[in-house]
């Protein structure tokens, strides 16, 4: 059975106390609109601050169950095979016990399963199709729509996407509070769980990837979102207003600036996690950038990247989205198995990250 929202929570604090040598609780600042508190747990046997970091997140999307119940039993399995100097494996994706042990000891996961709580407790008893967090309707709206932000388009990139792109673009978001799945919110970084990524982030500069790990398609997809990739025209990107008018239009010749070494990075990270996931058990998922899905704004992955761009000081983060499964809610037995393939792309992330990225980043 999916885990619910108290037994996530549960599940941090019985890890936490099984491997107190290779944990830590953080807790991040911002309450949800219900009250609720949700909280990361560091894998890791050295500190915060001394060896890269991945941030993974899940269930940003309420009606997907299968992402958080994945970030807990990847730490579940990779804590105990660390405790237990065994390896790992997942259908044909085998890792080592020197290859957990080199994840633990040498770099930080901050897992934070359930980005939205509230979100995830209304699909759960109420309304199973559910996506937003539970924000309260804004005054004189009524309709049960009106409730909620979709997070994943709540970043502070491109928020505005009326103002930020061709009007044709066909950006998958809304400004309209009553949609039933994509409203961008009042503000950018309105939500408190947005707030509390951008915070974790904001604390832990050792973190160079972030995955947020979602259902379904199945794909693996890394930046950008807003447009196609180019590497040629450092001028054509996000912080450009003479973009405002056209970006986001296919083959239109001007896209998103992303250096090639960084795309280079991106590609190959996110085709390791690929492999991983086709030798669970022959599903391929497939890598493509963002934008191939369709065009987005305010979303986890592009805002965690854009970070160094917008603020040279902070760390360079590549972020991903993991698109994965065929359902939102499939059959447990089936969970399970997505579940695997999840836990399988992450090791592969995690045991290559630094090789990759240090070596052509050189």
């Amino acid at each position: 059975m999916y885990l619910n929202v108290a037994e996530i929570e549960s599940a941090i604090t019985s890890l936490h106390g099984m491997y107190p040598e290779a944990t830590e609780i953080i807790t991040p600042p911002h309450t949800t609109h219900e009250g609720r508190t949700t909280r990361l747990l560091r894998v890791g046997a050295r500190q915060a601050d001394e060896v890269p970091g991945i941030l993974l997140l899940g269930g940003t999307h309420a009606r997907e169950w299968v992402p958080p119940d994945a970030l807990i039993s990847l730490a579940a399995d990779l804590l105990e095979a660390h405790g237990s100097a065994t390896g790992l494996g997942y259908g044909s994706s085998s890792f080592t016990a020197a290859q957990v042990s080199h994840v633990v000891e040498n770099l930080n996961l901050f897992v934070l399963p359930c980005v939205n709580p509230d979100g995830r407790a209304w699909s759960q008893t109420t309304s199973a199709m559910w996506r937003k967090n539970r924000r309260p309707a804004p005054a004189g709206s009524t309709g049960l729509s009106c409730v909620g932000v979709d997070l994943n388009r709540n970043f502070d990139f491109l928020w505005d996407h009326t103002a930020k792109f061709a009007p044709d673009a066909d950006v998958h978001t809304s400004d309209r509070p009553c949609d039933p799945q994509v409203y961008r919110g009042p503000t950018a970084a309105s939500e408190p769980e947005t707030r509390n990524v951008v915070w974790t982030l904001d604390s832990h500069p050792r973190i160079r990837w972030m995955v947020d790990v979602h259902s379904a398609v199945p794909v693996i997809l890394h930046n950008w979102g807003s447009d196609q990739n180019q590497s040629t025209t450092p001028t054509d990107n996000f912080r450009n207003p003479d973009l405002d008018a056209v970006r986001g239009r296919p083959n239109d010749g001007i896209g998103e600036f992303m250096p090639e070494t960084d795309l280079k990075i991106a590609v190959e990270l996110a085709e390791r996690m690929n492999n991983a996931v086709r030798a669970v058990r022959h599903v391929d998922y497939g890598v493509e950038a963002a934008y191939g899905l369709y065009a987005t704004s305010g979303t986890s992955d592009d805002y965690a990247y854009s970070r160094h761009v917008t603020n040279p000081a902070t760390t360079k983060v590549f972020g991903y989205t993991i698109e994965c499964g065929e359902d939102f809610q499939p059959v447990f037995s089936e969970a399970e198995e997505v579940m695997r393939e999840v836990s399988a792309a992450l090791l592969a992330l995690a045991l290559s990250a630094p090789e990759v990225t240090d070596g052509l980043e050189e």
